[in-house]
């Protein structure tokens, strides 16, 4: 798989903000899969960095229940796989002007 087919998209979120700035830590959302040495060399490629660790998830789909006029709606989120990859000192990456 290329880079960009691995990794799909960043993950901003207050938590993922705390990790990036108290431990050099990233989070994305990546392609099932993958696997921790296919993120790591596809976070090297893309943004020029030096990855030290990646830690992998898969974090399963949520129900969702709507109510409405008709009566009960049962839906599912889709899981996905999450990546959260450990930075070397003194390294970064810019997510907010960010093309995956």
């Amino acid at each position: 798989m290329k880079p960009h087919e691995i990794i799909k998209r960043p993950i901003l979120t207050e938590k993922s903000t705390q990790l990036q700035e108290k431990f050099n830590r990233y989070v994305f959302e990546v392609d099932m899969r993958a696997n921790k040495l296919q993120i790591k060399d596809a976070i090297e490629k893309l943004f020029g960095v030096k990855v030290v660790k990646v830690n992998t998830m898969i974090v399963p789909g949520k129900v969702r229940v709507r109510y409405t006029r008709r009566g009960v709606i049962k839906g599912k989120k889709r899981p996905y796989k999450k990546a959260i990859v450990t930075l070397a000192p003194g390294e970064s990456i810019d997510l907010l002007n960010l093309n995956v």
